[in-house]
């Protein structure tokens, strides 16, 4: 298939190093380049508590009440795909991040970019989307803002949407709270949003139709924490996927994480065409899926709920926390590390993507 043949001919792995003169699109991937970027350049100036937690917000307190803030930007293209369109998505987006802090969502902005030329109708269709995921989530769009740039500057629409929510004072969410023998969660397949995207975009003429899993994760959330279950940590899998939320955790909790291959649903239509791009699943990004690290009392509770979701028949305990304070040979400790039993038996390093896979997907 030629453009399958393409589609590969411009997949590129550039080398991890630290000093680029310019940025690149890796540095937007979610991998190692962009942790490096964080790492070296925003927080070497901007460090503080709340950064340096590296959650998918913050959580503060205020007058008495703990809060929960967020931001995220969205230059998705193609700006509709199948099962969502970016103005959903740039709702559903940072309502998921928000609930990875343990909040329930309440307000959120709306910061538009668009590209001189933009056509007006897809406007509408994009504000409707956003009305019609704020009315499903329960939110509500309070302020915003609007920018137009120049034709050829711009690519259609940019959105950027913050959001805060409220955080009740018995949960504490956090990578930090993640320790040895917790059990790992998973809530559903993965690997569709990101192949959803790549199809679309590349016009690939596959005989399965992938549609996102753009999706809002509060409720499912919200019941989790209702159910009286100690949730030690959560984090959504967009961009780098499973892999790289999983190696950020095991990174910032500074433990060993064992996943096994077996138990993470990949469904078919989304495996074979990783299988022809080249792709793993694993590094593929999603919009409505999440893992949860829980005591493992708590875990077969925690499962329960999941399945009983619409969406959930393909949820499933992935692995455990192993161990903390790692050790190499050398003698150095080992910031963390996922180790991923496959489905032959045999053991691997679960890293994070060097280069980008597939770029623009959120």
């Amino acid at each position: 298939m030629e453009e399958v043949k393409n589609i590969i001919d411009k997949l590129s792995c550039p080398l991890l190093v630290n000093d680029y003169e310019t940025i690149t699109m890796s540095h937007g991937g979610g991998g190692k380049i962009m942790g490096n970027l964080i790492d070296k350049m925003i927080l070497q100036f901007l460090s503080n508590d709340f950064i340096n937690e590296k959650h998918d917000g913050a959580v503060f307190l205020t007058d008495g009440h703990r809060l929960a803030f967020t931001t995220d930007s969205y230059v998705i293209n193609p700006i509709f795909f199948p099962g969502g369109d970016i103005g959903e998505l740039a709702v559903y987006g940072t309502v998921n991040d928000l609930s990875m802090c343990g909040a329930k969502p309440l307000y959120l902005s709306l910061g538009l970019i668009l590209e001189e030329g933009f056509v007006i109708k897809d406007l509408e269709k994009i504000i409707i989307s956003v009305k019609n995921a704020c009315e499903r989530t329960g939110v509500k769009i309070i302020t915003g803002d609007t920018k137009v740039v120049e034709k050829g500057k711009g690519d259609k629409i940019f959105i950027n949407t913050a959001g805060i929510g409220i955080v009740k004072d018995d949960i504490n969410i956090s990578p930090s709270r993640v320790e040895e023998g917790d059990v790992v969660l998973l809530s559903g397949d993965i690997g569709r949003h990101g192949i959803a995207i790549m199809t679309t975009r590349e016009n690939l003429d596959f005989e399965s139709k992938i549609k996102s899993d753009c999706a809002p994760l509060n409720d499912i959330v919200q019941k989790l924490l209702e159910s009286g279950i100690d949730i030690h940590c959560l984090r959504d899998l967009t961009r780098g996927g499973l892999g790289s939320a999983l190696n950020e955790i095991a990174s910032k909790a500074k433990v060993e994480i064992e996943i096994n291959e077996i138990h993470i649903n990949v469904i078919e239509e989304v495996k074979g065409i990783c299988e022809i791009l080249g792709f793993d699943p694993l590094n593929v990004a999603n919009e409505g899926r999440f893992i949860a690290f829980v005591k493992k009392k708590d875990a077969a509770k925690a499962l329960k709920i999941l399945k009983e979701e619409e969406d959930g028949k393909y949820a499933s305990i992935i692995g455990v926390v192993k161990k903390k304070s790692l050790k190499i040979e050398n003698g150095k400790k080992e910031n963390g590390i996922v180790i991923l039993k496959s489905i032959l038996g045999t053991n691997r390093i679960l890293d994070m993507l060097s280069g980008e896979q597939l770029p623009r997907i959120c």
